[in-house]
């Protein structure tokens, strides 16, 4: 989930590309591969089965789960893939239920602060911090009682990505201010809302001792080895160990002792320096725009040229415990910086946590982090400092379908002060220049990470798509990416050797290629069987071992040209394997489908809408709001609003069956 400069950030990435590194790019390596082990004869679709024997081995070929879903891995699709969509509203197969149910604007809960939306656009900066924020995204559940898997109570934590000030004020950015952009801070961030499932189905607890809602000036701590390092400190935090906030939150993980992982990713964006840039800001996307969201005029904060360490304080993976609203959130610098697209959390072999992260740009990295400690599920005290210390590793993937996890300690393959790194922490503050020096592979802007729960060691990413594909001075078009102009994406997979995340090898293969099932152009075909997509973005696996596909066509781009035909953006169901693909729901118009979340009896199905309305590069027209879309409530004086929805079936039974 990309959202670039612009008022709306809602193109694929600024037309920048802040890596100048000279390390080969994933096409380069998938050509050489492909021309010994081909996976697609182009013009013909194959089936993974055929193509990726691997990818159907006995369960028993991987290490057992260390608490496996109780339910049983499944062997085929139960639902009938749905037809494609321009309507502005929630489709899903017949004999199911989706109903929005936490829009933007919706008060979170909080005690004595439930202040309701005004669909003038007039609520206040103090209202929004009770509020739903904009743009909901990445999505966790969290039963209560703490402890218990109980599927019909408990919490949901998500994020609110970014805003759009067209939708969010009456009069756009006119009249700027520091209220106004702190209002738009207050509409970014995260909630925590309880919700129970009841006589009338599912509603969010109001009021609620667990209600939330974490913003851009919420105070959080900085943890792990970039914790005091000099470029971390500023005026207002001479120690190097306070930051106010978390923003651009993208995609999320959830730990095995109950917290919430929250991903800053396009957090570059929002700063701006008239001076020149140095390389580290070069390196991470500082601009000198003013087609911005504007805070440098009136915050400080968000001027580099006042606040030049400030955005070495963003681009983290940050922890929540959403049991505990009092508690601190804190950014785990042991995770790296860059702009985090998700953090797929699972267990080693020998229970020392494992953290997969994509950086969500063009020609950027796949990482993985390994806790120095291990998780022990009898001391929840304990694993809340897991993240705090560990290795974290960056992938380079071989010619030969093999890969490996480089290293990046201070110290060690040229990261040391001759090459620009003071120690540990200040290696982690520059993340991508260490792994730019190790030599990692370049990847078409790796999205959200899943790990199989099924197949210990199976681990999947989306690669979005790359404009750039083919052109001069960039990667060329190869056996993997035989388009230029890469327009539709694909889905990667890897096995960890040994079947254990904590391996320093893996083997590596594509799942699939997407693109269109009614051509026979090589540039423009997807190698799936049924439902066919384009621009995959989220990935979760639900506990039977369904993989489900989120796309994010942009709004410049759906139903356009290469997407012609194509419908609204969706959500895809698939068994990896099978290359059976089935269309599970298609969203309103304008909108991103995204955030995944099932119950723990896999019965309910919680998903987000993000932006719909959204028309094009440039902020919402505010004296004309619902243009495009007038979801979820349809009010003639009304705006659409990004919503969590609730998806179940009619019968009760298993989502997806």
């Amino acid at each position: 989930m990309s959202r670039p400069l612009k008022s709306v950030f809602k193109q694929e990435h600024s037309d920048e590309i802040s890596n100048p590194s000279q390390n080969a790019a994933f096409s380069d390596v998938v050509s050489a591969f492909m021309s010994r082990r081909r996976f697609l004869q182009m013009g013909m679709v194959a089936g993974a089965a055929v193509s990726f024997p691997s990818l159907l081995m006995p369960e028993n070929a991987f290490a057992a789960m260390r608490k496996p879903s109780a339910l049983a891995k499944a062997m085929s699709l139960g639902f009938t893939s749905i037809p494609v969509s321009t309507a502005d509203n929630v489709t899903v197969p017949e004999g199911y239920i989706a109903r929005p149910f936490y829009r933007w604007g919706d008060a979170v809960g909080l005690k004595g602060n439930l202040p309701e939306f005004k669909f003038d656009a007039s609520n206040t900066t103090d209202e929004q911090a009770a509020q739903a924020g904009m743009h909901h995204d990445g999505m966790a559940w969290f039963s209560l009682p703490q402890g218990e898997e109980n599927p019909a109570h408990g919490l949901l934590a998500l994020n609110h990505e970014y805003i759009d000030n067209g939708m969010l004020f009456k009069d756009g950015t006119a009249n700027w201010d520091l209220d106004k952009a702190r209002k738009g801070q207050n509409a970014m961030g995260v909630s925590v809302i309880e919700v129970k499932k009841g006589d009338a189905g599912w509603q969010v607890v109001r009021p609620s001792s667990f209600a939330r809602r974490i913003t851009v000036n919420t105070p959080m701590q900085l943890s792990g080895p970039a914790r005091h390092q000099p470029l971390m400190k500023t005026a207002a935090d001479p120690q190097g160990e306070k930051v106010l906030g978390t923003m651009q939150n993208c995609a999320n993980g959830r730990t095995p002792w109950g917290t919430y992982l929250t991903c800053e990713e396009n957090w570059s964006d929002i700063f701006v320096k008239k001076a020149p840039l140095n390389a580290l800001e070069k390196r991470y996307g500082i601009s000198d725009s003013d087609e911005s969201y504007r805070w440098n005029e009136v915050d400080e904060r968000f001027s580099v040229d006042k606040t030049p360490n400030e955005p070495n304080r963003f681009g983290w993976v940050v922890e929540i415990d959403p049991y505990d609203p009092t508690s601190t959130p804190r950014k785990h610098t042991a995770l790296g910086r860059f702009k985090h697209e998700g953090a797929a959390v699972t267990l080693a072999a020998d229970n020392r946590v494992v953290v997969y992260m994509g950086d969500d740009q063009k020609f950027e990295y796949i990482y993985k982090f390994i806790s120095e400690n291990k998780y022990d599920p009898s001391d929840r005290k304990a694993n809340m400092n897991l993240l705090e210390s560990g290795t974290l590793y960056v992938a380079k993937f071989n010619e030969d379908g093999s890969g490996d996890w480089l290293p990046l300690i201070f110290g060690e393959n040229g990261l040391d002060q001759s090459n620009g790194f003071d120690n540990q922490g200040d290696l982690l503050i520059k993340t991508r220049l260490a792994a730019d020096k190790v030599g990692a592979t370049k990847m078409d802007r790796p999205e959200w990470i899943a790990v199989d729960t099924h197949a210990k060691g199976s681990v999947y990413c989306t690669l979005t798509n790359n404009s750039d594909r083919g052109k001069e001075g960039k990667a060329p078009v190869d056996a993997a990416n035989p388009r230029a102009n890469n327009q539709f994406g694909h889905i990667m997979h890897w096995r960890e050797e040994n079947a254990d995340p904590a391996s320093a090898k893996f083997k590596w293969d594509i799942l699939v290629l997407a693109g269109r099932t009614d051509s026979d152009d090589p540039k423009v075909k997807g190698s799936m069987q049924g439902a066919e997509f384009g621009s995959p973005d989220g990935l979760s696996f639900d506990h039977r071992g369904v993989l489900w596909i989120q796309t994010d066509v942009s709004s410049s781009t759906i139903n356009k040209k290469a997407y012609e035909g194509m419908g609204n953006n969706q959500m895809v169901a698939t068994i990896p394997g099978s290359n059976d693909y089935r269309r599970f729901l298609t969203g309103p118009r304008g909108c991103e489908i995204t955030g995944i979340a099932f119950t723990p009896d896999n019965r309910t199905l919680f998903i987000n809408i993000q932006h719909p309305g959204e028309g094009g590069d440039d902020i919402t027209d505010p004296n004309n709001p619902h243009a495009i879309s007038n979801w979820p409530d349809f009010k003639a004086d009304g705006r659409p609003r990004s919503s969590t929805v609730v998806i179940t079936k009619s019968d009760g039974g298993i989502i997806g069956t």
